[in-house]
């Protein structure tokens, strides 16, 4: 009787090795630290994600939300759309276990611009409206300036939280400060609490109003928006979503900015693609966050702009041509 059930205690520890060596697997594929495209990659099956790479037969392997390797006929498998209420809830919920972080490295910044042209891209703004935006920097007459781009610093302590009436803004559990523009009433307090200026208030009707009528607010991404509401960066919680660097990150010619989890203690950089030790980066690169002294406790970190790759040209933005 004992070794019946040693021998089936043993074959189920086989059993579950295998399953979470096959969910290992699938994490590397559409992991966000060092992810490259793979073919055959992940889809999504109401709420779960299938490889069709390791499709066999009539049915095809899926992993659950939950962790479980099953197997699921073909002729089952459809689209999935989330609706508003899911939509609504995991974005207010964020994503389990994760702690996002982004380090802007100054020594490597030359205002090319990229990164807000990507940002407006994706939200639908206006050449004059900004969710990140670059500032012309200099310490004193006797240094020379330097670009610093600047987002919302998405804090752990965020004053823009607790002045809002309606809880239309609110903080994530993975770090990511988010604006919900279906309760957002326009009040602006958010705005006049943030020591960051981050955040914008749509006085128009949104460039996108027309193509977006009847789609499903995505609060991740803040679209379709809404005239006489607030919206900021976002961390590009929707990227995210699907495991994909920010938009800012993603775009950025120079290697300017770093983005990942600090519960790994691992950021991986937009433009090389290289991931390096959070710790490490901050502290052997004199690391600081934007007026820590009122402790607002931000998530975006800058390195200062010594032994910098480009001299400061004012008007960059203008002048600036990709090389190649």
């Amino acid at each position: 009787m004992s070794e019946k059930k040693n021998k089936k205690s043993s074959e189920d520890s086989k059993i579950d090795e295998a399953l979470e060596s096959s969910r290992r697997d699938f994490l590397k594929k559409v992991g966000i630290v060092g992810a490259a495209s793979v073919t055959g990659a992940a889809a999504v099956y109401s709420g779960y994600r299938y490889e069709k790479s390791k499709s066999t037969g009539d049915t095809i392997k899926v992993l659950t939300e939950d962790n479980r390797l099953v197997e699921i006929p073909k002729d089952q498998v459809k689209d999935y759309k989330p609706g508003l209420k899911v939509l609504q809830t995991r974005g207010r919920e964020g994503i389990n276990g994760k702690r996002w972080v982004m380090v802007i490295d100054l020594s490597r910044c030359r205002n090319a611009r990229k990164c807000v042209n990507a940002c407006q891209g994706a939200h639908y703004l206006r050449p004059y409206e900004y969710h990140i935006n670059t500032l012309v920097m200099q310490e004193s007459v006797n240094t020379p300036a330097y670009y610093m781009p600047k987002t919302c610093q998405h804090c752990d302590n965020p004053p823009c939280v607790s002045v809002c009436p309606v809880d239309a803004t609110f903080k994530r559990q993975d770090g990511i400060v988010l604006i919900d523009n279906e309760r957002c009433i326009g009040c602006r307090f958010c705005m006049a609490a943030c020591p960051y200026s981050a955040r914008m208030f749509h006085w128009q009707e949104p460039l996108s109003k027309e193509a977006d009528k009847g789609k499903e607010y995505n609060i991740e991404l803040n679209v379709p928006q809404k005239k006489g509401t607030i919206s900021k960066c976002l961390f590009s919680a929707d990227r995210l979503r699907e495991d994909v660097l920010p938009y800012c990150v993603s775009a950025c010619p120079n290697g300017v900015f770093y983005f990942g989890d600090e519960n790994e203690n691992a950021v991986t950089n937009g433009t090389t693609k290289e991931t390096v030790s959070l710790s490490e980066l901050l502290e052997k690169n004199g690391a600081y966050r934007l007026m820590a002294e009122l402790g607002t406790k931000p998530r975006v970190y800058y390195l200062p702009p010594k032994n910098r790759l480009f001299k400061f040209e004012k008007g960059a933005e203008t002048d600036y041509k990709e090389t190649t």
